[in-house]
């Protein structure tokens, strides 16, 4: 008996959710199975578009990170589009003194069944993260002209 597959946005994101949390270097091939072709992808450092260039900007995490790790906390969804919340935790190689880092963000994920594929694809990836708040501040030299800065910049109370 073959295997039934559920059509539905929201089962195709619980499997997303289950795949990022759970992301090895060895898995990354099949993110083919959760993107268009052409999908597009965005985040504070990238711009790309297609599953390859998605598949390298992975690639490049698992190469410069240590133990990189999503855990997904919020999702609002509806059959066009899904919104997640994410906390995302790794260790920099250059700088094990700084131990565990986290990166709080979120992701506005678009979708529509591929008709070639018979399959919900994401034809829009984008990340929203602080990148100053989340991670230059927390870095030797730059952290501190960034917290500078943004005491500078702030509403004084």
């Amino acid at each position: 008996m073959s295997e039934v597959k559920d059509h539905t946005p929201e089962a195709k994101l619980k499997k997303l959710i289950f795949f990022f949390e759970n992301m090895k270097q060895e898995n990354l091939a099949q993110l083919g199975l959760f993107y268009a072709k052409d999908a597009l992808f965005k985040d504070p450092f990238n711009d790309v578009v297609g599953v390859k260039r998605i598949e390298d900007i992975f690639l490049h995490m698992f190469h410069t990170l240590k133990e990189p790790k999503f855990v997904v906390h919020d999702v609002v969804a509806n059959d066009k589009q899904a919104f997640l919340t994410w906390d995302f935790y790794f260790e920099l190689e250059q700088m094990p003194s700084k131990g565990c880092l986290l990166i709080k963000g979120a992701s506005h994920l678009i979708w529509s069944f591929d008709e070639e594929a018979q399959e919900w694809l994401i034809t829009t990836h984008r990340d929203y993260w602080d990148a100053a708040e989340e991670l230059y501040e927390k870095l030797p030299l730059v952290g501190g002209i960034m917290r500078w800065l943004k005491k500078k910049m702030a509403t004084p109370l």
